[in-house]
């Protein structure tokens, strides 16, 4: 049976990138613990609506922990205290009666504020495009069995294709580094006989654009890992070095 809850809110309010933000405080009614962070919001927001007041913007797709769109800091941890977990999976039974909840977007110059809560994160769609594809045609989708790949190559590939780029590792990185995101998305390709062929300008271009989108550089503090709500392990990142240095290698020859 659910409990009443009542939370003080510090959230981050900002009217768009160029302007002034500051935190405004909230003292919402009508929270129970079986809400999510995100049904918190909702009610927030319907309060701060009747009153004639502007509604805290936020980002939220599936609400089911599977795009990580809804990713905020919820007491300077991306996504909150649980491992593992997204932020719209986070429950209001996690804090205790009478708890102070500090919300703030993504901070990262690569992630400029569109709003309040609400960051973009395109800079990620673009280190993507930049090679995170494969563009061989290969016309209609293939028998599953005419490759054969073990399993356990296929089983370690897909634990860095499970990541969702929400940007919780560059939240959480003290430099901002998106190194977890990128090596997750070169990783698993390079693994793949589909994705070897372009395998090494894959890895060039994409770290190019990441550094080019003014991401920070990886001091191996591991924090991203511990951020990441797929728990990405970082030895992709120790991958990524060695497909780096063996495709510039390659690419001097």
């Amino acid at each position: 049976m659910s409990k009443s809850m009542k939370l003080t809110l510090h959230i981050w309010r900002q009217a768009n990138r160029h302007a002034k933000g500051k935190f405004e405080v909230y003292t919402p009614s009508d929270l129970t613990d079986d809400m999510s962070i995100l049904e918190m919001l909702d009610c927030l927001n319907d309060q701060l609506i009747a009153d004639g007041k502007d509604p805290v913007t936020f980002e939220h797709d599936c609400r089911e922990g599977i795009c990580g769109t809804c990713g905020i800091m919820i007491n300077g941890m991306a996504h909150g205290p649980d491992r593992g977990t997204t932020t719209c999976q986070l429950y209001l039974r996690r804090f205790k009666d009478g708890d102070t909840l500090v919300l703030e977007p993504w901070r990262a110059k690569a992630f400029p504020v569109i709003k309040d809560l609400l960051v973009d994160r395109a800079a990620f769609d673009r280190i993507q495009m930049a090679g995170g594809y494969i563009s061989v045609n290969v016309g209609n989708a293939p028998e599953a069995n005419s490759i054969l790949i073990p399993k356990e190559v296929s089983s370690e590939a897909f634990e860095a294709a499970v990541c969702i780029g929400c940007g919780a590792c560059v939240a959480a990185c003290k430099n901002a580094s998106a190194m977890l995101f990128v090596s997750a998305k070169v990783g698993h390709m390079s693994m793949m006989p589909q994705g070897r062929p372009e395998r090494h300008d894959r890895v060039l271009n994409m770290v190019a654009q990441m550094d080019e989108e003014g991401f920070g550089s990886c001091t191996n503090t591991l924090e991203c890992s511990a951020a990441c709500p797929k728990e990405i392990s970082p030895k992709w990142i120790q991958r990524l070095h060695g497909e780096y240095i063996q495709a510039a290698t390659v690419t001097r020859r």
